[in-house]
């Protein structure tokens, strides 16, 4: 349909049979993509490999549901083998689509592939449209380098501090670009600045260049800091933390009519934000990413009214006495507020391996770091957990990787996994669970380079070459900075409602079921004892507490 381009990516069509309906359809996409239409299985296979030895991307491939040489789940899965980071379609024609859809419908389920859909009827299906720009944003966000950026970072020589901005960036929905100060593009970016060449250098569209010794410095040149609070000014309500629970309290909070300030340590989104894809969340079928799902909440609290500060971790909570606000202490000023929502959630356990703590951003990361996966092409990672975090992680790694080992003391994934994704791993090649097992040291020159692992069972001591170590090692609430008066569990995790014991409640009342043990301050998500740890749950509990927030404040 076009010329070859070296420089579009690709979308590749299999249509044995309706190739005329789904040319017509894809000429939207003309300006930005290569459209390419094979016939068979066999011939989208040569073409894949032509695009693999020729250098080209493949961002989508789109099949219909009924091949001539092959079936859609075989052809699929030799289809992912050569080009395993695009984004896959099935369409049946409206002839036999319910025919075909109780085979193919399952197929959803592990993975397979990432849409089945009904073929276009007419013009402006924009239904089946949505699934496809979806898709083809999905894979720009995590595939490609980006054509457009929102920011710039001038380093001669990409450091840890480098990658953590990046990290930071990705998780704030903000495509960015490394630029060497000695390009001409680094030329433009340093004519504008007046200053020393401590490097990293920081730009922002619209912005001149800073340079920055931190992630929070790029947090606070974005959005802010606490401070800009008018001191004199009490706000109704401040959420700490931006997690799927603070957010959902912000957005009902400041839809509600309450004034609402959020801060967060890190980027919006928690440990949810760096979850390459969620399915199992209600109302997203084709699922979604982690950051997609943060920056939405996000913008729709902002809509009603939300004020965000990122990168700013709580020192302090001094709650209010004699009908005096709460106060909450960060380093970048204090919010005053009548109520206060801790929704901060858990930290990943650290390893506590000095060579492998050094060579954290180098590859040892703490969470899925989506931004490093690109880094893996042809080398090994192993992904050190057994919850869904850890399996969310270890799929989108194996887009990448040349082979994905996820790593667990346990002996299966089945007590901490939800099936979906045991039955999604189950079915890549690339992946492999290593049941019983535990990192004992690792290192490298500068990057990570291999790692030893002990079997739990033998004591056996094995040492690997690999260039990416995640590690979700389970959840600490680091609540270390609450007052005395909250009241928490053995394990550090904040009571609320009748888990707080008899002696602790006012005026023999029980607290509000999300409310801690200081009247005005509640819990919410993950960082509430017996919490149930999932994305729904803890904005299921964001949402609750609002209506909690309001009967305090009116009876205040």
């Amino acid at each position: 349909m076009t010329d070859p381009s070296p420089r579009l990516p690709w979308i590749v069509l299999c249509a044995p049979e309706h190739a005329d309906v789904l040319e017509s359809e894809f000429g939207r996409y003309l300006r930005d993509y290569d459209i390419r239409v094979a016939r068979s299985g066999e011939e989208t296979a040569e073409l894949l490999r032509a695009a693999r030895t020729g250098g080209h991307q493949v961002a989508l491939l789109v099949t219909e549901s009924r091949l001539p040489d092959d079936q859609v789940h075989m052809a699929m899965h030799a289809w992912r083998g050569i080009v395993p980071t695009a984004r896959r379609i099935v369409t049946a024609h409206w002839d036999h689509f319910m025919d075909d859809a109780a085979a193919l419908r399952p197929g959803l389920a592990t993975g397979k592939y990432d849409a089945f859909l009904l073929m276009p009827r007419g013009a402006r299906d924009e239904e089946f449209h949505t699934a496809v720009t979806e898709l083809l944003s999905d894979w720009g966000s995590t595939v490609a380098a980006p054509e457009v950026v929102a920011a710039e970072i001038v380093t001669p020589t990409p450091d840890t501090l480098t990658a953590q901005v990046r990290d930071f960036l990705d998780r704030m929905g903000m495509p960015s670009a490394v630029v060497h100060p000695d390009s001409q593009r680094g030329a433009e970016l340093l004519a504008s600045y007046d200053g020393p060449r401590d490097y990293p250098i920081f730009s922002r569209i619209g912005r001149p260049p800073l340079a920055v010794s931190s992630v929070r410095d790029v947090a606070s040149l974005i959005y802010g800091r606490p401070a800009d609070i008018d001191v004199e000014r009490v706000v109704d309500l401040v959420v700490l933390g931006a997690g799927p629970a603070g957010l959902a309290a912000a957005v009902y909070g400041s839809s509600e009519g309450l004034s609402t300030v959020v801060i967060e340590a890190d980027a919006i989104g928690g440990q949810a934000g760096t979850s390459s894809m969620i399915r199992n969340y209600l109302g997203f079928p084709r699922g979604i990413s982690g950051m997609r799902l943060a920056q939405r909440a996000r913008n729709q609290a902002i809509r009603f009214g939300t004020q965000f500060f990122t990168g700013w971790p709580v020192t302090s909570v001094e709650p209010g006495a004699d009908g005096k606000p709460h106060v909450v202490r960060t380093e970048g000023g204090d919010v005053h507020a009548r109520a206060v929502v801790i929704s901060t959630g858990v930290d990943y356990r650290r390893l506590g391996i000095p060579a492998l703590e050094d060579l954290v951003g180098n590859g040892v990361h703490y969470g899925a770091a989506v931004s490093a996966a690109r880094e893996l092409e042809g080398y090994d990672a192993v992904v050190v957990g057994g919850g869904n975090s850890a399996g969310q992680a270890a799929i989108h790694l194996a887009r990448f990787a040349r082979s994905v080992t996820i790593l667990v003391r346990r002996p299966d994934l089945s007590a901490t996994m939800s099936d979906y994704l045991i039955r999604e791993i189950g079915y890549n090649d690339v992946i492999r669970v290593q049941p019983c097992g535990q990192v004992v040291d690792g290192g490298g020159d500068e990057r990570l380079q291999w790692i030893t692992v002990r079997d739990l069972n033998t004591g056996e001591e094995t040492r690997r070459e690999v260039a990416g170590l995640f590690l979700l090692l389970g959840a600490e609430p680091g609540c270390g900075w609450l007052p005395e008066a909250i009241c928490r569990d053995d394990r550090g995790f904040v009571l609320t409602g009748r888990d707080i014991p008899k002696h602790l409640w006012v005026g023999g009342s029980p607290p509000a079921n999300l409310e801690t043990s200081v009247p005005g301050i509640f819990a919410a998500g993950d960082v509430r004892g017996g919490s149930m740890k999932r994305v729904a749950a803890a904005s299921g509990e964001g949402a609750s507490v609002v209506p909690l927030v309001h009967a305090y404040l009116g009876s205040a």
